[in-house]
């Protein structure tokens, strides 16, 4: 199979969840590198499903670099009037004040775990029973304990359920409204290799809902 973009496979409901939990381990892998260990430290500014390659062992690649910027040592970022990049993806900072930086892709990496996991768009998601994203799905099922039943459905129950949890604790540590907040990517990273979680005080203190949503709708 030639390389095809993760947006496909998530979905045609191709992948398990081994190949998942593979991919976004993955993807982590490489923002840290961009954004730690590569010569040129660099913010992607449109990380998504749709640039995310997938070889044919599976490995993700991160594409399309055409609106990336260098970042400075000091990780400080930048400020824009030209906002580019997929609604859905972009963190609220630069979405509404055209402020990004290594923390950006970082929002736009929580967005993609809640993708991967839950096999759905947080652009196009739609349910009978409520009008919420899904990011806000996401934050309403966590709040009530719910985490796993964002789990694509297609998986049954064929998949691990602490990493399931513990991938949209990531996930959510990632999208905190505030991007002093947010992890590094060698603490994402560093997540996953021990298997822990993020604290409970760090997901519920400042997550506000409805800037996410009017960011979804434009």
């Amino acid at each position: 199979m030639t390389q095809h973009y993760l947006a496909d496979d998530i979905q045609s409901k191709v992948l398990d969840w081994p190949k998942r939990f593979h991919i976004i381990n993955g993807i982590a892998r490489g923002l840290m590198y961009l954004h730690q260990d590569s010569q040129l430290r660099i913010i992607h500014r449109d990380l998504k499903a749709n640039n995310i390659l997938l070889d044919k062992d599976m490995n993700p690649k991160i594409s399309a670099f055409g609106i990336a910027k260098i970042c400075d040592r000091n990780d400080i970022g930048d400020k824009t009037n030209q906002v580019v990049g997929t609604y859905g993806y972009l963190s609220p900072e630069y979405a509404l004040h055209g402020r990004y930086s290594v923390k950006s892709d970082v929002f736009s990496f929580g967005i993609l775990i809640l993708e991967i996991v839950s096999g759905k768009s947080n652009r196009r998601l739609s349910h009978p029973d409520h009008n919420l994203n899904l990011l806000g799905l996401a934050w309403k099922l966590y709040k009530e304990g719910r985490s796993t039943e964002l789990l694509d459905e297609y998986l049954g129950n064929s998949c691990s359920t602490p990493e399931v949890e513990q991938s949209i604790c990531v996930g959510l540590l990632c999208v905190q409204q505030c991007p002093e907040d947010r992890p590094s990517m060698s603490f994402v990273v560093m997540m996953f290799l021990i298997e822990t979680d993020a604290p409970d005080g760090e997901l519920s203190s400042s997550h506000t809902e409805t800037p996410i949503t009017i960011l979804v709708a434009r």
